[in-house]
């Protein structure tokens, strides 16, 4: 259902207001719904806000995807040890940037479709890190003091070499997992029970870096978080007089829910103020050594100077990559994770959005396109992989802005940034407690939308509570085991031991694992464990939901194609026919099995 703000904010594009009232009509799969029957999402997925809101909505997202990637350069750069630091850090930066554009337009278009920032991936940094480890790649003594040295520039250049190539491999077989439709296999037997787990540790076991965060100073973390609350759920409904151009009325005023638009831009913008107020006069400390010293506006400043104006990062910019088997399996872990944490992204980003459960061919193809685009940072020397953000995926729920358009246009500005490359260092010089403060509502939201996935299965049946709770307390319990005691692992095989604590330190991984196969293996009827219901809500296989994840002006030229029938990657492919791949459900299919569902309930 459309609201009131919905239709106010197309009035200055005209095509918007048509669309708010078709949503509250009786469109095809709109309001066959049991649950969440009124839609509070005011752009969703398929539409496209007028352009000067685009891109204003698309800076929210992009403020997010720096704060969360500007880490890795400096973990990378310090792990591989190169002479000039300062520059080959300023690369990197770029380069990064760069790639969270690329792969963040190909995931919202051609990938899964949904609302999605793809970011550098942190999961990778442990093999990275085991893998720098190797007497070959350690870095000596002499690695800062060699200056001119040209040992010293080879020996930094082996090294990213050495986790390019793997990462190249392992990416690639990201793409065949994903192009041979392995992870729609493995979707026919997941439930809520399996999934519930999987999104909400994927902000639980985020605790500790916003802590890192908010640590530098907790009194600024808790004011960003304050106001986020105040501007999205208190006068979020306040309407601001704003200056506006149509065709028909020419220059004119009108009113639009700015809190509930921009709760980021706001809240960043006048901290960030408050911030530089308390630097001038020299409330925060100036010791560098001092945590607070990262909440000063100039803590950063140096970026700008390290950051070039123009940088267009290119083909292997530190030769030829090369590849090694324990280097390979250490990456292919740390994919696999990244894997699983994405579809659970992908499920997220559809509840959050209230669109329809992804159909397999959509999971495939992003995964696929996970994959391209990991193999496209290896390619351009990024050091890490992308992967989808779940931040992002939470400013949706606070801003209730999932227009694809919007993401997209995050996408282009995150190219900006990497290739202009002042843009990018200006908007890193968010101080860390602002950060901090916005992911604490982000991942929180999260972790929120895991459980409310939970609203599918019985939660009075012992059965499931039993499964829940092993599956949380396990998927926290088992990555901080492993993180003090590493060297319990002991297989006999190194490769196979990185494996195991890369793919088991993913609390989102263990969780859902641990809940997969305890809701397989413990006996327990369909309606009990949600996956009538978990299928059948909303139909995905309407019309709407079909545009949604497909591609509308390529499906029916497909669809007379029969081989591509057989393809996991086709909107046209079989098995997408609903998650189980056994039969269509259709809207009839979606009211018999709620009204079944109700007398079962009347009856208990």
């Amino acid at each position: 259902m459309a609201t009131e703000s919905a239709v106010t904010l197309g009035r200055s594009d005209g095509g918007i207001e048509k669309h708010g009232a078709k949503e509250d009509g009786e469109g095809p799969g709109r309001d066959q719904r049991p649950v969440d029957s009124v839609r509070t999402i005011l752009y969703p997925v398929d539409t496209r806000p007028p352009i000067h809101l685009m891109i204003l909505f698309g800076l929210q997202q992009a403020f997010m995807t720096i704060g969360g990637s500007l880490s890795l350069p400096f973990i990378l750069t310090t792990i591989f040890c190169p002479e000039k630091e300062s520059e080959v850090r300023a690369q990197l930066l770029s380069i990064t940037m760069f790639m969270c554009g690329i792969a963040t337009i190909l995931q919202c278009s051609i990938g899964v479709r949904l609302p999605i920032i793809q970011g550098g991936s942190s999961t990778f940094v442990a093999p990275i890190v085991v893998m720098m480890s190797l007497e070959q790649f350690k870095c000596s003594e002499n690695d800062d003091t060699l200056s001119g040295s040209n040992t010293t520039n080879i020996n930094w250049e082996i090294r990213i070499r050495e986790v390019q190539g793997n990462l190249i491999l392992a990416s690639l077989t990201q793409v065949f997992v994903g192009g041979l439709g392995l992870i729609g296999l493995i979707l026919r037997f997941v439930g809520p029970l399996t999934i519930a787990p999987t999104i909400s540790l994927i902000g639980l076991s985020l605790t500790g870096v916003v802590a890192s965060f908010c640590e530098k100073q907790w009194g600024i973390s808790l004011l960003t978080l304050a106001l986020l609350f105040l501007f999205s759920t208190c006068i979020n409904k306040v309407q601001l007089p704003v200056p506006a151009f149509s065709r028909k009325e020419k220059c004119h005023a009108t009113k639009l829910p700015i809190f509930q638009l921009f709760p980021v831009v706001l809240t960043i913008a006048v901290v960030w103020l408050f911030s530089f107020i308390l630097t001038e006069t020299d409330v925060l400390s100036r010791n560098s050594t001092d945590p607070a010293f990262k909440a000063r506006t100039d803590s950063k400043v140096g970026i700008i100077n390290e950051t070039p104006w123009f940088t267009f990062p290119l083909p292997f910019p530190f030769g030829m990559p090369t590849f090694s088997i324990a280097g390979y399996m250490g990456m292919l872990a740390a994919t696999i994770s990244s894997i699983f944490e994405s579809v659970g992204d992908y499920f997220a980003a559809a509840r959050m959005s209230e669109a329809a459960p992804p159909p397999v061919h959509a999971i495939n193809r992003g995964i696929a396109i996970e994959g391209v685009s990991s193999i496209v940072s290896g390619i351009m020397g990024a050091g890490h992989a992308t992967t989808s953000y779940s931040s992002n995926i939470g400013i949706i729920g606070i801003t209730k802005i999932a227009s694809r358009a919007v993401f997209v246009t995050a996408g282009l500005i995150l190219l900006l940034c990497g290739v202009v490359g002042k843009v990018g260092a200006i908007l890193a010089l968010i101080p860390d407690p602002i950060i901090g403060g916005t992911l604490l509502l982000g991942l929180g939201m999260v972790a929120s939308v895991g459980i409310s996935v939970l609203q599918f299965c019985e939660m009075f049946s012992t059965r499931n509570l039993a499964i829940l709770g092993v599956s949380f307390l396990m998927g926290l319990m088992i990555p901080q085991w492993l993180t003090q005691h590493s060297d319990k692992v002991k297989t006999g095989s190194q490769d196979l031991d990185q494996v195991i604590k890369v793919l088991f330190g993913t609390a989102s991984f263990t969780g859902g694992f641990i809940g997969f196969l305890l809701d397989n293996m413990i006996p327990g009827t369909e309606c009990e464990r949600g996956i009538k219901r978990w299928i059948a809500v909303p139909d995905s296989s309407s019309e709407s939901n079909q545009t949604l994840y497909s591609f509308p002006f390529l499906t029916k030229y497909l669809d007379k194609v029969t081989c591509c029938r057989y393809c996991p990657l086709s909107p046209t492919f079989t098995s997408s026919r609903s998650r189980c791949g056994t039969e269509k459900y259709d809207i009839n299919t979606t009211r018999k099995v709620v009204e079944v569902h109700l007398k079962e309930v009347k009856t208990l």
